[in-house]
């Protein structure tokens, strides 16, 4: 049996991202469930929630700003 090399991190952020969106292939999906350290995928979704709110954060601070 061949060992499945392990995704970087930016193909997991990749996978991540594509999660975000639900928009994912089942071919992509199951490449993904094979190669993805689960530590990494954790640490990617973080990140990339941690982002996401940031930047709502920003944009409703931004419409609401008094002139």
């Amino acid at each position: 049996m061949t060992a499945t090399p392990r995704a970087g991190f930016l193909a997991t952020l990749r996978a991540v991202l594509w999660s975000f969106i639900g928009v994912r292939k089942r071919q992509d999906y199951q490449q993904d469930a094979s190669s993805l350290n689960p530590l990494a995928v954790v640490v990617a979704g973080l990140i990339a929630g941690a982002l996401f709110i940031f930047t709502l954060v920003m944009v409703v601070s931004w419409v609401t700003a008094s002139p």
